[in-house]
């Protein structure tokens, strides 16, 4: 029979886990940071960690100051992405962690705690090329397959633009992440119908031309469809 002894478990560690992503140079890269400590010292991975209990009222409070604290990054948004658990993920023991993944504008980057060494943007497709520590780059490649599908049927891809841009500007930034090429006539009825852009006065030159200029209006919701873009 059980002893009822509860005290006799070992708890697992609960961490915190964010992958950011952004689009740069036609480029989509990730934020890591450099571990100064062990395990793994020297190597590469996710900014995160343990919950705080004292300063955490939930684990969206946990992403976002590890965030700041490692990388001084505070995106716009974060969502959960899911669980990943195991005794092989960690070397101190059983490990939990919840993942969290934004798109974001790219943006100078500078840690602020002693835990770190160094912290990067980097193109994913670098990283099969790395030892990143534990298994992020599993955690990675989940959190970009995530994104790649809700570029398809969703407007968040304006989460990586500047204050102001053109439709080509969207239609690179969708086409980077989803590793194919839109139709910018199928671009534009989104933009139409998700109602969530205004164009303004200013135009730029773009291939010879004017190309208008657009912003997300105040206030608004990422517009959701519920077909996927035709590639």
């Amino acid at each position: 029979m059980p002893n009822g002894n509860q005290n006799s478990h070992t708890n697992p560690q609960f961490t915190v886990d964010s992958v950011l992503f952004t689009v740069a140079d036609g480029t989509l890269k990730v934020l890591l940071v450099k571990r100064a400590n062990q395990p793994f010292e020297g190597l590469w991975g996710l900014p995160g960690g343990f919950i705080d209990q004292d300063l955490d009222l939930n684990t969206d409070d946990t992403a976002k100051r590890k965030l700041k604290e490692k990388t001084s990054v505070e995106p716009q948004y974060l969502e959960q992405l899911q669980v990943f658990s195991g005794d092989k993920r960690d070397p101190r023991g059983y490990s939990i962690t919840l993942v969290y993944y934004a798109l974001v504008t790219e943006q100078k980057v500078s840690t602020h705690i002693s835990t770190v060494d160094d912290v990067a943007w980097f193109d994913v497709n670098s990283l099969a090329e790395m030892t990143l520590a534990f298994d992020h780059f599993a955690l990675i490649q989940t959190a970009r397959q995530r994104l790649q599908q809700k570029a398809l049927y969703s407007m968040v891809p304006v989460y990586c633009l500047p204050e102001r841009f053109t439709i080509g500007q969207l239609k690179s930034v969708i086409e980077t992440i989803i590793e194919k090429p839109i139709q910018r006539k199928s671009l534009i009825r989104r933009i139409e119908a998700s109602e969530m852009f205004e164009g303004i006065e200013e135009k730029v030159r773009s291939g010879g031309r004017l190309a208008q200029l657009y912003k997300v209006k105040s206030g608004v919701d990422i517009a959701h469809f519920e077909r996927n873009f035709s590639v």
